[in-house]
């Protein structure tokens, strides 16, 4: 077994265990990453062991924080695939679209996810997602925005952010948000946002200047 299918399942096994052809299927990307990221600057992490606990183990606690069954998802800004292909990877009975609006880095999410059915790559921005989603993800983009989305076709939310930028959610935009601390690094979080009526969740933080 390589160094990083190794460090990746030691990684992850207290919370979940990943068969050898999912250990394959995101060395595989993580070598398609690699060869890109010299023309697309994709992520600024190329050492592996750093790579796996920020890129791919972040996103795999991020997988089991969801439901389980087959679900409809959409991975926001999804920039280098995160946490969007190793969803996929770790839950194939999910279908996942990843939402990336820069023409050249989804021509590589197309390039990284070739031969995975059950993922598919839209190039546009988040406002044209339409209703049928169970969940959206992301960690990339300003979670307000991402919040809108969710609210507006009526679907919930995963994000990793910080947990102090969580803390900032719940009490400013979404207080029904739930806040999963990371095993290994209590200050980042899963902050899941389950459906609320419209007009729960505000765009953006209320204006405090007056």
């Amino acid at each position: 077994m390589s160094l990083f299918r190794e460090l990746l399942a030691s990684s992850v096994a207290p919370f979940v265990v990943l068969s050898d052809s999912q250990l394959l299927a995101l060395e595989r990307h993580w070598q398609v990453l690699k060869h890109w990221n010299r023309r697309l600057n994709l992520t600024g992490i190329t050492e592996e062991e750093e790579a796996v606990r920020r890129h791919y183990a972040e996103s795999l606690f991020l997988s089991v924080q969801l439901p389980a069954g087959p679900l409809k998802i959409a991975d926001i800004g999804s920039g280098a695939g995160f946490p969007g292909i190793p969803i996929a990877v770790a839950r194939p009975d999910c279908k996942v679209t990843l939402v990336e609006s820069a023409h050249r880095k989804a021509v590589f999410l197309r390039e990284a996810t070739r031969g995975m059915s059950n993922v598919e790559v839209l190039w546009g921005r988040s406002e044209q997602l339409k209703s049928g989603y169970d969940w959206l993800v992301s960690r990339a983009v300003r979670p307000s925005e991402v919040l809108s989305c969710a609210t507006r076709i009526g679907c919930a939310a995963a994000l990793l952010v910080r947990t102090k930028d969580a803390d900032l959610l719940k009490v400013e935009v979404c207080p029904t948000g739930i806040a999963v601390p990371l095993p290994w690094d209590p200050g980042s979080c899963v902050l899941l946002v389950y459906p609320v009526p419209r007009g729960t969740c505000s765009r953006t933080p209320p204006d405090r200047s007056t």
